[in-house]
């Protein structure tokens, strides 16, 4: 557990004052936007009733006056200063969205595709046809989002072909194969939020029932550290309590936790793109609007009893974005939106600081390390007990934090907080 600069009392004395209260965070943000569209629709009502009583004075009295079109309700999605976002939210039971934010805006699928990847495997076939070797392969990929197998089916299944097949057997609008230039890169796969609602309401609703229930069960058993070295259990995974199934994807970073050691993996790697070989940053953003350059992370899914909603967040993030900022911002955006059937897990959101934070099963640094934090992410806290004293100069604290969602501890010195205990939270 080392700071990002390990024992300089200058810098380390200044990181935990970093601490985006949660008073500051989305909620508050959100509190601020309703005020204001709040005071919009008063306004807008009262203009909308003078230009009626005008209309019906002027038609005589004979005449009904139009009443004013009902506002729509403000949106919630909450995008974080310098994120664009695709957002869509789905209810299936009202057949209606509840959130939509550029949903048709077209961004670089990375291992969202995945997806896809497996439907078009699986067309005309059941998932008991497949070879045992295969099945592990989808399993991987779609739990663990296993970049080895997904180039495996594109290569073997035509590469940028299994796009051109899924889009008229979906009526897909926004989805495009990855450009000529990148034929092996599935990652740059062009999708957009509402395609992806399209995709879940197939799987959901017209794939047959094995192969929907194959499909959403890897999903449901998304592991929380993928493959290649990335914690994936961001944005609705983090958000929501279970039921949810999960996709996720991301492009473009140099670490992503869960590993202790940063990942060798860079943008140019299959692990982040999909795709063999390396590439000069942007060198293909211009081969058409998709934006093949800026870091990107997704998350997608179905949320709550019933599969009831279908979340798609699709971001892209300045150049140089560290993950566990990212994290965070995709956090904080999927937590703002009006998501039906959603249940949210109680506790706390804390900001931390440091690299290499690890999260013991005890409030010991003897005890297993379960995982590693993506540097800088957002953490549910639940509760704080005291444990072993933790040295990390010039502090000195024996307070550890539970993090319900990871199921450990992580020592109260690397939460973004002022006080050794955190101040709110309650004691184990």
């Amino acid at each position: 557990m080392t700071p990002n600069h390990p024992f300089v009392p200058a810098l380390t004395r200044l990181a935990p004052t970093r601490r985006r209260r949660r008073a500051a965070g989305p909620a508050a943000a959100g509190s601020g936007i309703r005020r204001r569209s709040a005071l919009a629709g008063v306004l807008s009502t009262g203009l909308a009733v003078l230009l009626s009583s005008t209309a019906a004075a002027t038609t005589g009295s004979g005449a009904a006056a139009v009443p004013p079109s009902p506002q729509p309700r403000a949106a919630q999605a909450e995008v974080p200063a310098g994120v664009t976002a695709g957002v869509a939210v789905f209810d299936r039971q009202t057949g209606t969205f509840t959130e939509q934010v550029n949903s048709a805006g077209q961004f670089r699928s990375a291992s969202v595709v995945k997806i896809l990847i497996a439907l078009d495997l699986l067309w005309n076939r059941s998932p008991d046809a497949l070879a045992p070797s295969d099945r592990s392969r989808v399993d991987a990929m779609l739990r663990g989002s296993d970049d080895s197998a997904a180039s495996h089916f594109w290569a073997n299944n035509g590469q940028g072909a299994v796009i051109d097949r899924m889009v008229p057997r979906l009526g897909l609008t926004d989805t495009a194969r990855p450009p000529a230039s990148h034929p092996g890169f599935w990652g740059y796969t062009a999708l957009s939020a509402r395609d992806t609602v399209r995709i879940y309401r197939y799987l959901l609703d017209s794939a047959p029932a094995a192969v929907r229930d194959y499909v959403l069960n890897n999903l449901r058993r998304s592991t929380r550290c993928a493959t290649d070295g990335y914690d994936q259990h961001f944005g609705i995974a983090g958000a929501f309590d279970k039921p949810w199934a999960v996709k996720q994807g991301w492009s473009g970073f140099d670490s992503g936790g869960c590993t202790a050691a940063a990942s060798s993996r860079t943008t140019g790697t299959a692990g982040s793109d999909g795709g063999p070989g390396t590439r000069a940053a942007g060198s293909a953003a211009g081969i058409r609007a998709v934006d093949l350059a800026r870091p990107a992370l997704h998350t997608t899914g179905v949320v709550g009893a019933g599969d009831r909603s279908i979340v798609a967040v699709l971001t892209l993030h300045p150049g140089g974005t560290p993950y566990g900022k990212a994290y965070t911002d995709v956090g904080r955006l999927t937590r703002s939106l009006h998501v039906p059937g959603a249940a949210r897990p109680a506790g706390t959101w804390i900001g931390t600081w440091g690299s290499g934070v690890r999260i013991r099963s005890q409030a010991t640094t003897g005890s297993a390390a379960l995982t590693t934090l993506p540097a800088g992410a957002e953490v549910l806290v639940a509760c704080q007990k005291r444990g072993q004293q933790v040295s990390v100069p010039p502090y000195v604290n024996d307070w550890w934090a539970y993090l319900p969602q990871y199921g450990g501890y992580m020592t109260n010195i690397y939460l973004s907080s002022p006080d050794n205990q955190v101040p709110g939270v309650p004691v184990c």
